[in-house]
């Protein structure tokens, strides 16, 4: 059986084999089709045209990269699975909370934990779909509990040009605008990202607007 190979971006090939990156280009490091990358040696464009039907490199990489199997270097694996842990200790940090304090771990506490329960990263995963294991293996030696805060924010009319900006820090459930300018906006948005939050509509209203947490599930 003929054998292709191209040579990829690993995190990028990974996103675009999942649908994430619409664009082959930001995937390939090259645009040469080989039959053996590691000898250099170049796929003939008639076995190209024969199995792909196409002789066009950038056509055949994306059939190779969306069909094929694809295979790190030790290097390019601990460096997945290195992102890919932290990506799951940020979506921790995001979403969870202490239910003691209501506030979220801080991540270094986070990846200490991930380490005790000897939760494996697969850095072919989804990322979500690890998170919500990692959540489960951590409540044994972790309190954690997922966590929505609702945070009513009005907002005085000198900054309101800041709606869009206010309204993008979480899940805008509703808008009311006032006669002067003002609104009042409420948004949804992870525990964790609870205070993050609050400090961002602070800078942009200088301080200014009224925050209040009505509800947190």
């Amino acid at each position: 059986m003929a054998r292709f190979e191209v040579l990829v971006k690993p995190e990028e090939a990974w996103e675009f084999k999942n649908g994430k990156s619409k664009k082959i280009e930001d995937v390939l490091v090259s645009e040469e089709i080989y039959k053996d990358a590691n000898k250099g040696l170049r796929a003939p464009e008639s076995a190209l045209k024969e199995v792909f039907g196409t002789t066009d490199p950038i056509s055949v990489a994306q059939q190779i990269v969306l069909k094929g199997e694809l295979q790190l270097t030790a290097q390019q694996r601990q460096q997945m699975v290195e992102n890919t842990r932290k990506q799951i200790v940020n979506y921790i940090a995001r979403n969870c909370v202490d239910p003691k304090t209501n506030l979220p771990h801080p991540p270094t506490r986070i990846e200490l934990a991930l380490s005790q329960v000897r939760f494996a990263v697969n850095p072919l995963k989804p990322v979500e779909e690890q998170a919500l294991e990692a959540i489960k293996a951590l409540r044994t030696v972790l309190p954690l509990k997922t966590s929505i805060a609702e945070l009513e924010v009005r907002v005085p009319a000198a900054f309101r040009k800041h709606y869009n900006q206010i309204s993008q820090l979480g899940n805008a459930k509703s808008t009311r605008w006032e006669e002067d300018g003002s609104f009042t906006v409420v948004l949804e948005v992870p525990g964790g990202m609870k205070l993050d939050v609050i400090s961002k509509i602070n800078n942009f209203t200088h301080g200014q607007a009224s925050i209040k947490e009505s509800n947190t599930r």
